[in-house]
């Protein structure tokens, strides 16, 4: 016969209890997205040379879970377009960003970009947000890349404070309808 006091000791385990994290599955799921956004660059002038620096060893962007540059939209989540933005090229952005799974974010880098920079012309687009959502907007003519990465931090806060289940709800429901 077992006494009471050694069925309480095998109840409670203070190595199993330290082992166990209680987390809102937004919090998880939030915490997983901001850590591995998967970028796809859309260099278009200037400002992707800047981009490309930010991928380097010096500015490593791998610390922050974006590592993995994908040149496929449908491998990406964020789009980061870098440069100016003309009207025969809209239609290609406008095409890879309805081609990204949700959910997906964009990155206006550069004065062209979020603008029109100093292109008050009929063959640029004044700013990609006449087109697609834009998430975070980075100024600079071209931004450097510590600009890139701040930018891309500001990403980051928003992904987490994000409602992912209700979103995703809300984005399957409205796709079914």
């Amino acid at each position: 016969m077992v006494s009471p006091t050694t069925t309480l000791e095998t109840a409670y385990d203070s190595k199993i209890e330290s082992n166990v994290i209680v987390t809102r599955v937004d919090a998880a799921m939030n915490w997983v997205r901001k850590n591995s956004l998967w970028p796809m660059p859309m260099g278009l002038a200037c400002c992707a040379i800047e981009l490309m620096a930010t991928a380097s060893a010096r500015f490593d962007i791998s610390r922050f879970g974006m590592e993995v540059m994908r040149f496929s939209p449908r491998q990406a989540d964020v789009l980061v377009v870098a440069g100016t933005v003309t009207y025969k090229m809209a239609l290609a952005v406008k095409r890879i960003w309805d081609q990204m799974p949700e959910p997906k974010w964009c990155v206006a880098m550069g004065a062209c970009a979020s603008s029109g920079g100093m292109y008050r012309s009929y063959a640029v687009l004044q700013g990609i947000d006449q087109l697609i959502p834009v998430d975070v907007y980075i100024s600079g003519c071209p931004p450097r890349p510590e600009a890139l990465l701040a930018g891309l931090m500001r990403l980051q806060e928003k992904v987490a404070t994000e409602h992912a289940l209700l979103d995703q709800k809300r984005s399957m429901m409205a796709g079914s309808a």
